[in-house]
């Protein structure tokens, strides 16, 4: 089980690292980024958009589960994206904005097909976090993200959605974000709950990724940036197997 995986990776504390595919890529950039991600020792792939146009879902987990990915989780923007040849499914929540179409409306749609599909779900609580600039997630969701200069705003949504049951915490900068979520925030946050952290969007290069992972994120997701240079998944994954490395010399 997937959640399984990413809770024994955070009780010893290694740090994943997660790469994020948008089902309208190519089939060509989706394997070639892939390859390289396996050939670094990625084992996470994330699936979705906050805009599909092509229902290519189902074909893009195939396509990587073909070429040899260990685990593959739908991340999806809609319940137009729900597939059953996934291994899991974040199962989110936007609980930093007051959008009820998205905090519990897009659920209910899917819920019936999340269940017949099989799925492994993982009670997420999603945080769009302030970036900078009007991001895909943060205008199909219509909602106001977390100030990115208010920390305790972020854990108090945590500790809401820990209480309400959610596992899995997702604080996200939103594809193409100028900046990624500050590392007072993810202390905070990391500091307030224990579930898994997932941190994701603005991460372009190793010391970015090294900066979320030492603040406490247990999984980074880059997305748009290995897509624009595959080459930086070896720096980030070299800083995620350094630091894993080293929680295992002490």
């Amino acid at each position: 089980m997937v959640f399984s995986y990413l809770q024994e990776q955070r009780k010893t504390g290694s740090k994943t690292l997660a790469v994020l595919v948008d089902p309208d890529d190519s089939e060509t950039a989706v394997r070639n980024v892939a390859e390289m991600a396996l050939m670094h020792g990625v084992e996470l792939f994330l699936v979705g958009g906050s805009i599909v146009t092509r229902g290519n879902t189902q074909n893009c987990v195939e396509q990587l589960k073909n070429l040899g990915a260990r685990y593959v989780v739908l991340f999806p923007g809609n319940e137009i994206q729900v597939v059953n040849n996934a291994d899991a499914i974040l199962f989110m929540s936007l609980v930093s904005g007051r959008n009820p179409e998205f905090l519990i409306g897009k659920q209910v749609n899917a819920a019936a097909w999340v269940r017949k599909a099989g799925l492994e779900t993982i009670p997420t609580a999603y945080m769009i976090v302030e970036s900078g600039k009007m991001t895909s997630a943060l205008y199909m969701s219509q909602s106001l993200p977390l100030p990115s200069d208010k920390p305790d705003i972020a854990a108090a949504t945590a500790i809401a959605s820990e209480m309400l049951g959610m596992r899995a915490f997702y604080l996200d900068a939103g594809s193409g974000a100028e900046n990624p979520v500050k590392t007072n925030m993810i202390k905070k946050v990391r500091n307030s709950i224990s579930g898994v952290i997932f941190i994701g969007g603005g991460i372009r290069n190793a010391p970015a990724a090294e900066k979320a992972w030492t603040a406490g994120a247990d999984v980074v997701v880059i997305g748009n940036g290995v897509f624009e240079d595959p080459g930086i998944l070896k720096e980030i994954s070299a800083v995620c197997n350094k630091l894993n490395t080293t929680r295992q010399e002490f």
